[in-house]
């Protein structure tokens, strides 16, 4: 089979596309024959050798946080009945390939009407998606701003606020960017690369700020955000594409009265991650909610894929199509 390695740490141009033995099924796994794999933020930042003290990767690996596809066979001890059932799941690196074996217990059913490709986009942003609008104090008419609202998680974010009766903000980059997040029903869109954007925010909101902040790029473009949040509002400081998290300091946030959420609000025990992935499928399936699929790349094109994705010019999420359905 056709798998990615990266060989070493670096830029894009470490993957390489090789061959490789087929995996067999262990006991208790299955092997998915993968259709769709998602790209990840967090697989560019482990390629460039970043987080190793978190993530032990170590090259030669196979990239790949999940899968999406059909089960060609089972383990011991596994339901034969899995056999050519649609499936996705998330993996422990080894995505990036054309098939993968996977525990049984991973597995998670496509409902039918939802595509492959949908359900690959929604293994991971729909379930952080769900988690952070869940715990949100959102309520009809509350402001919420969404900083970096074209991304796969940025995307769903505003659908769900604007299902929800928010009154919602997104803030990205490019006119192709806002107009995206537009149709998608946010109230208003802002470029952040433009000076004076958290002042505009601000205007928008007459004169009091967000009052719930989803802080999906970090750095300075996080910082700026929580300078703008509302007295008595909500931030969550989940994005890093900025290089870091949002610099906030606890004091300034104790003394306006902002509670101030981190990533581990959205780093999810895997059967809470498997039921948030389930009811993501379900909303999509049942049209409530849709992935944005900005771009897509066959598996011999992995590098240009992580190329993109760096360059910031993607919009929503990023799939290898490594077969068709």
């Amino acid at each position: 089979m056709r798998v990615v390695y990266a060989t070493r740490f670096g830029g894009p141009d470490v993957l390489a596309v090789e061959e490789a033995p087929d995996p067999k099924a262990a006991a208790r796994e299955v092997v998915v024959g993968v259709s769709v794999a998602p790209v990840l933020f967090l697989e560019t930042q482990l390629r460039r050798g970043w987080g190793t003290e978190w993530f032990p990767v170590e090259p030669p690996y196979v990239p790949g946080g999940g899968v999406a596809g059909e089960v060609v066979s089972t383990g011991e001890g596994v339901d034969p009945g899995w056999i050519g059932r649609r499936v996705v799941a998330r993996t422990d690196g080894g995505g990036y390939a054309e098939q993968a074996a996977v525990p049984e217990g991973a597995l998670i059913p496509v409902p039918d009407g939802l595509g492959l490709p949908e359900a690959a986009a929604l293994l991971h942003d729909g379930a952080t998606a769900l988690g952070l609008a869940d715990e949100a104090p959102i309520e009809p008419g509350t402001w919420v701003l969404v900083v970096a609202a074209a991304g796969g998680l940025g995307t769903l974010l505003v659908q769900l606020a604007h299902v929800a009766g928010a009154r919602v903000i997104g803030a990205a980059r490019t006119e192709r960017k806002l107009a995206l997040i537009r149709r998608l029903g946010a109230d208003a869109a802002v470029d952040y690369s433009q000076p004076g954007w958290p002042e505009r925010v601000r205007e928008m909101t007459g004169g009091a700020g967000p009052d719930v902040v989803f802080d999906g790029a970090g750095g300075h473009l996080g910082r700026e955000a929580f300078e703008v949040t509302a007295r008595g509002g909500w931030f969550s400081a989940h994005g890093t594409p900025g290089g870091a998290f949002a610099g906030i300091d606890p004091k300034e946030a104790q003394r306006r009265g902002i509670t101030v959420c981190g990533i581990e609000r959205v780093q999810f025990a895997p059967t809470e991650a498997k039921r948030l992935v389930r009811r993501a499928l379900s909303e999509a399936a049942e049209g409530r909610i849709s992935p944005v699929i900005g771009q897509t790349f066959p598996l011999e094109r992995v590098a240009e894929a992580h190329a993109a994705i760096e360059s910031r010019e993607t919009v929503g999420k990023t799939l290898l199509v490594v077969s068709r359905e």
